[in-house]
């Protein structure tokens, strides 16, 4: 993630998926964190699109569903696009209620499924089911090979999350998590390397794992 291999990544980055491992410690710093952001509060826009998970081994999906939802505006969707329904439906719905609305939602579900008996380790992208569009390609800045994507109930220890730029700010999207976490100030221009400074506080609280995976939705 140096600054050497960063610029060779299409400009400009609308979303970053991070996929790393819930250790213990992870897991410590998740609690501390919550209790935190509870006591000091934070600032979170309205315009935030963010869903909580309540799918099983679904964090790939939903971590794309993030990706795309708080970049709508950039995005060319075909005319009869499941997300883009799914999005619309959604869009008033509270977190929750967009989760329980994913539960029922046949087609993103089957879609979902057939990821992970194809064997699938990353947000899979026809979902989207996008036109031409200069926000829609993704680039896997590193990556950890897996040998198989897990089933709907195997139990996995990897997780994906959301880094997305709304109204100036770096927002950090887990459906773990009960809210959206506020990584303070970014721009068009320096996202990717705010994000990635993200990213590299997740590696640091577990130094020595080695399965980090970051993939960028930039520019085709």
């Amino acid at each position: 993630m140096d600054p050497e291999l960063l610029s060779m990544v299409p400009r400009p980055v609308c979303a970053v998926l991070l996929l790393f491992p819930v250790t213990e410690k992870y897991e410590t710093f998740r609690t501390e964190e919550e209790e935190r952001i509870k006591a000091q509060g934070q600032e979170v826009r309205s315009s935030v699109y963010f869903m909580k998970q309540t799918i099983n081994n679904a964090c790939g999906t939903i971590g794309l569903i993030h990706a795309i939802a708080n970049n709508r505006d950039k995005m060319n969707f075909e005319s009869d696009s499941t997300l883009k329904k799914f999005l619309e439906d959604s869009l008033s719905m509270s977190p929750e209620e967009r989760a329980k609305y994913l539960e029922t939602y046949e087609a993103i579900r089957v879609t979902h499924e057939s990821s992970a008996h194809e064997g699938q380790t990353e947000p899979h992208c026809c979902l989207c089911r996008m036109k031409s569009s200069p926000m829609c390609h993704c680039v896997s800045i590193s990556w950890v090979k897996h040998n198989h994507a897990p089933s709907i109930d195997e139990k996995v220890d990897l997780h994906f999350i959301a880094l997305v730029n709304v109204g100036g700010h770096l927002y950090e999207l887990d459906g773990r998590k009960p809210f959206p976490i506020n990584h303070g100030q970014t721009s068009d221009e320096t996202f990717l390397e705010d994000a990635v400074q993200v990213c590299k506080k997740f590696m640091e609280r577990d130094p020595e794992e080695l399965r980090f995976n970051a993939i960028a939705l930039s520019a085709a």
